[in-house]
């Protein structure tokens, strides 16, 4: 347990880091509400809802939060993972990720996906067909968001692979492995793009898209080295390094956008070459990814190290708001589509109501279990 001088930890909880998955979860509410509501068709074909009515804006954030959200949440993961294998070993380490990843996978796999595509055809005006079509395995959009669980567990795993390697991690520091990180993926999606070996890798067990998942796994190892180095218990001291990228941080941002955007408008028509241009793309996306993700920490480090009633509800609810979130807005998206106010409006009503209809469903889904808990100990 750290000083309770400093606020980093109290009672097992580092606050800071509580606070921060649930400020990713809702920004992956308002990531996926983006999709029902920008202009460009992005989802339009497998998106549980998508409205005739749209903006820019929409589009604009979804291109900004895929940078930074999905790593955030997996640096979060392998921060935590050491964490928790100190205190299960080995078997009793997977049987926990089991339980906690891959069994509510299953059922949400089984149950949500049906209902999404239920929720998809009814909002186009189609007939529902039969119920054999209604798995995730006969869909045009797979595992959909639920894609991060089976990968989360494959990272455990391997993760408690790496820790039976007796690695001297003596002349590792943060340093090395932040550039080392920082090249390797750089260098990797490059590769991905160059080689035309992007886009999304499906099967019946697990999802991942493929030039993201290295990038993921180093993010995630990234996290799990700041547990073991005992990052996060000095402070905050480098005022001048948080000046200079706060002054230089929105350049690699914008420019990504600008390419990436670019290239989709105009596929095959290059601004200088292929390889030069897909250099600068990726290499803007990891200095974006880079920047956002430290922004993300230090922010929540220096400013929401505490937690009251209502945020420490909502982080015991995050895990299950992410489970169902997605089956929450299709109804929500649903009674809003024939209603005549500003795409932008309902962009706003939609990622609210979602957010707060799903915390509520958990906090009631809790209480239940509460209540059944204590019967039987009756």
């Amino acid at each position: 347990m750290i000083d309770k001088e400093k606020g980093t930890i109290t009672e097992n909880r580092i606050y800071w880091l509580d606070n921060l998955r649930t400020f990713m979860i809702f920004l992956i509410i308002l990531f996926h509400a983006a999709l029902v509501y920008e202009k460009n068709g992005i989802g339009a074909a497998w998106w549980v809802i998508c409205e005739p009515s749209n903006s820019d804006l929409p589009g604009i954030l979804f291109l900004i939060l895929n940078i930074f959200v999905i790593a955030t949440i997996f640096f979060i993961s392998g921060f935590l993972t050491p964490l928790s294998l100190k205190n299960k070993k080995g078997w009793a380490f997977l049987k926990s990720k089991l339980r906690r990843l891959m069994v509510p996978w299953i059922i949400a796999v089984l149950t949500l996906t049906p209902l999404y595509k239920m929720i998809f055809l009814y909002s186009r005006n189609l007939p529902q067909e039969s119920w054999t079509t209604y798995f995730h395995w006969n869909a045009i959009w797979s595992q959909n968001w639920l894609w991060f669980l089976p990968v989360l567990f494959l990272f455990d795993i391997l993760y408690l692979c790496f820790s039976r390697v007796h690695i001297n991690m003596s002349h590792i520091t943060m340093k090395r492995a932040i550039w080392a990180v920082f090249l390797m993926s750089l260098l990797y999606s490059f590769c991905m793009d160059l080689f035309d070996l992007h886009g999304w890798t499906k099967t019946v067990l697990i999802d991942f898209q493929n030039e993201r998942i290295l990038i993921y796994f180093l993010i995630f190892l990234l996290g799990s080295l700041c547990c073991k180095l005992k990052i996060f218990e000095s402070e905050l001291k480098n005022k001048k390094l948080d000046v200079i990228l706060h002054c230089t941080g929105w350049i690699p941002i914008n420019l990504y956008i600008f390419l990436l955007i670019y290239s989709l408008v105009k596929p095959g028509d290059y601004l200088i070459s292929e390889v030069f241009d897909t250099l600068i793309l990726r290499l803007n996306f990891v200095l974006s990814l880079a920047y956002l993700l430290y922004v993300m920490i230090t922010t929540f480090r220096k400013y929401l190290n505490k937690q009251g009633k209502i945020s420490k509800e909502l982080s015991k609810n995050s895990y299950g708001v992410y489970i169902i979130h997605v089956i929450v807005m299709g109804p929500l998206a649903l009674i809003m589509l024939n209603i005549e106010i500003p795409s932008l409006l309902k962009y706003l009503i939609l990622t609210v109501s979602t957010y707060a209809a799903c915390n509520l469903i958990m906090c009631s889904y809790r209480a239940v279990i509460r209540k059944c808990q204590v019967r039987v100990n009756i």
